[in-house]
């Protein structure tokens, strides 16, 4: 198996090169790389604004659909994830073998157009089947654009590069927020989708037009032979899922992500529904948190794992692991707080230290696998955390609050969310064991842990 190269006596591969001490010491990217990740962090935008419009307008389509809670969690959660998941399994293999621009670029405007259908939506079928588009899409969005930065910038600057593209959901979100609540306010939810949609159909055009397809491989410290090759599709599900390091970073973001996502998908309601906050409120001061938290934990945490993981792995999973420890009194503070200003202020810390597990992962599995598996890797990294977090998650607190409603709490959201409480220490338990198992590999390679 491919693997980071350290700083360490002679060690040699799977592929059965060797690597010299000081191998991680690796060039400045090109200039041109930076111009290729902003295009790629703007597509992500584009990507998560889609995404999160459902829960920001949450209230206006239950008014308009008289859909439950239930019912949205399943539209956000688990009918999207299933979509999403599963047809990035045979996406990722395709531009694993064919060019990753045009997958991106086609993949940009499907989700864009099932956008502009969702504001077109009349019933909630008809706003599941939209939704379900929306998630056939965006699989063939962030798994090629992982493979394009890894093949774009060398070893030493991807944590930061992988940050920096990461800042597209705190992006999208805060612009969606922003956007998407002040359209709404002033028109109408429809009006929202539709035009977003038509956003995103311009940038899927500009993809196709401006990029260049990179060299598998071109950036690592030492060439893989095999990075030209085609690799098989199964040989590399076998590999993913019976290799215990690949296996514990994507089941720790799984479990984070149950966390982020059922919180994510609902917050916006719980601030109107019970702290008070109206669309316009939301549209301000919700989309600066947005924007702040998780833009800085993106950025940082990129920052982090580029100085901490020069000598070692184990920051991979420690970074996540004290991140979410130290979050977890600050989400059950937000939960608690008894009005929405106290609650933004321990939401934009909660933000900060919840993404930290984001860019340490993507980093982690990319640099695990051979480069002619990154983009397929990646989709697998993606299914099992998306399909653990985005289809579980809001699918689960959905049903908690009915669940509560129905026995008579009238604050049936905050229980539900509340309960979200012990998945915080599922996840510190999953990287405390992965930090475990990168520690003992290091220390038989030869390495300080």
């Amino acid at each position: 198996m491919w693997r980071r190269t350290l700083p360490v006596p002679l060690l040699t591969m799977a592929s059965g090169a060797a690597f010299a001490p000081g191998a991680m010491v690796a060039n400045r990217p090109a200039r041109r790389a930076w111009g290729v990740l902003a295009l790629l962090c703007f597509v992500y935008v584009v990507n998560f604004l889609d995404r999160q419009l459902l829960s920001i307008l949450a209230k206006p389509i239950q008014d308009t659909l008289h859909i439950t809670d239930g019912q949205l969690g399943l539209i956000g959660g688990l009918y999207f994830a299933f979509f999403y998941g599963f047809i990035a399994l045979p996406i990722g293999w395709l531009a694993d073998r064919t060019n990753r621009v045009t997958i991106l670029s086609i993949a940009c405007a499907i989700w864009s157009a099932a956008t502009t259908a969702c504001g077109l939506a009349q019933t909630y079928p008809q706003l599941v089947l939209a939704r379900m588009a929306v998630g056939f899409g965006e699989a063939g969005g962030v798994p090629p654009s992982y493979a394009l930065i890894t093949d774009t910038f060398p070893p030493a600057y991807r944590g930061t590069a992988l940050g920096i593209y990461n800042l597209g959901p705190p992006l999208g979100a805060a612009i969606g927020i922003a956007f998407g609540a002040s359209i709404a306010a002033a028109f109408n939810w429809r009006d929202a989708f539709i035009a977003i949609g038509a956003i995103g159909l311009i940038t899927a055009i500009a993809v196709r037009v401006i990029m260049r397809e990179p060299e598998r491989g071109a950036t690592d410290t030492h060439r893989d032979p095999a990075a030209s090759e085609k690799a098989p599709f199964w040989g590399t599900l076998k590999m993913f899922f019976t290799q215990p390091v690949l296996m514990r970073a994507s089941l720790g973001s799984g479990a984070t992500q149950f966390v982020t996502y059922g919180l994510g998908n609902f917050t916006v309601l719980f601030l109107m529904r019970e702290k008070g906050m109206t669309l316009e409120d939301v549209a301000l001061w919700y989309a600066l948190v947005v924007g702040v938290g998780m833009s800085a934990g993106m950025l940082v945490s990129g920052r982090v794992i580029d100085r901490m993981t020069r000598v070692s792995r184990v920051p991979y999973a420690m970074a996540p692991a004290v991140s979410l420890t130290i979050s977890l009194p600050l989400y059950i503070a937000f939960v608690w707080s008894p009005g929405w200003p106290l609650a933004l202020v321990l939401l934009t810390a909660v933000m900060f230290f919840n993404y930290f597990y984001l860019s340490a992962s993507v980093a982690l599995v990319q640099e695990e696998v051979r480069p002619n598996e990154r983009v397929l890797a990646g989709a697998l990294l993606l299914l099992v955390m998306n399909f653990i977090g985005l289809g579980l998650g809001p699918t689960y607190v959905g049903a908690a609050s009915d669940y509560f409603l129905a026995h008579g709490y009238h604050n049936s959201l905050q229980i539900a969310l509340y309960t979200l409480a012990p998945f915080y220490l599922i996840a510190i338990a999953i990287f405390l064991s992965l930090a475990a198992r990168l520690r003992r590999e290091d220390a038989q390679r030869g390495n300080v842990g």
